[in-house]
């Protein structure tokens, strides 16, 4: 394999860049071209493809985003559109790929590598942390300190005003973020998709904490909660308690997708991007680099898009522990 093409798809996550830039320089070391496609999947089928070097990622280790852009591309789910993609890659000699991205990339990926045989390995980009086949995914880190930033900030003006604040974080199928950021933000509640939190549970943990004379509250509630959204819990919740009781809500949204990587996130973007590339180089195809136990771990696409991965049982009842 002499040329590879490098892409990021879907959502971006902080650290996307550092493992963009683990990928050319390590391309570079081993003597291959590397081509950068912008946009991801709609690049791709646009031929928005261009040569980097080893200078076309300096300064980027610790910008949040990603230099190649990201999208969502309807087209390529078409084989109409997949085969313009493919007529692009082969324009530009492209031998194999690596994709940074989450299950959408992914099952992309698989589908046009059984289409067309072009290999492509993954790295995990996602502040979800919803994949399987890896501890922790790029952008996860600096997802759960971003929230945990304005949890403590929120505690604040909770605690000066008697206020209790549902806080809504990023997390439509995985709860991991609001676990996290609700532990090291001391949550009376956690709220997530994969277990189910009854609206009784939380009325009594709010009356529990008055009857031992805690004045403000805060639940972090992730945004795929099958109760809806903090919006929608609040209103539920203010009908069922003291009708003086001052409930406020915060919605954190993008403002956790953005900003610098945390330290932790650079060194694993960076370990992800090399594996996928050395992987990829190695004969790998159709799988995902991972970090498991902090050894390096290939997990076949199919494994990492179909599998689940449950949120650790001892987290959530650490969160039920702590609150008491």
């Amino acid at each position: 394999m002499k040329r590879i093409g490098v892409f990021t798809s879907g959502g971006d996550a902080p650290g996307m860049n550092a493992c963009i830039r683990a990928v050319v320089r390590g391309a570079v070391y081993h003597g291959i071209e590397v081509f950068g496609i912008r946009r991801g999947y709609s690049g791709m089928i646009a031929g928005d493809v261009y040569k980097m070097e080893s200078h076309s990622v300096s300064n980027i280790v610790q910008r949040g985003g990603t230099i190649l852009k990201s999208a969502r591309s309807k087209e390529f789910m078409t084989p109409e559109g997949r085969k313009k993609a493919y007529d692009q890659l082969m324009a530009h000699g492209i031998e194999g790929m690596v994709a940074i991205g989450g299950n959408g990339t992914f099952t992309g990926a698989m589908i046009f590598g059984n289409e067309y045989g072009i290999p492509t390995v993954g790295a995990p980009g996602t502040i979800d942390n919803d994949l399987y086949g890896t501890d922790y995914t790029i952008g996860f880190d600096t997802a759960v300190n971003t929230a945990l930033d304005a949890i403590d900030r929120i505690r604040d003006t909770a605690s000066s005003h008697d206020r209790i604040f549902f806080i809504e974080v990023m997390g439509r199928d995985s709860g991991y973020i609001a676990v996290q950021s609700g532990i090291a933000g001391g949550a009376e509640l956690v709220m997530v998709p994969e277990v189910l939190t009854p609206l009784s549970e939380v009325v009594e943990t709010l009356k529990q904490g008055w009857s031992r004379s805690k004045s403000s509250s805060i639940i972090v509630v992730a945004e795929g909660d099958e109760a809806g959204s903090a919006v929608e819990v609040a209103e539920k919740i203010k009908s069922q308690v003291d009708e003086n009781a001052d409930i406020r809500v915060t919605t954190l949204g993008h403002t956790q997708r953005g900003g610098s990587p945390s330290a932790y996130d650079r060194i694993l973007a960076s370990r992800l991007g090399l594996g996928a590339l050395e992987g990829l180089l190695g004969g790998q195809k159709n799988v995902m680099a991972g970090i498991i136990n902090n050894e390096l771990v290939y997990t076949p696409f199919e494994d990492t898009i179909r599998l689940p991965k449950p949120i650790s049982e001892d987290l959530l009842r650490m969160v039920k522990i702590l609150s008491v």
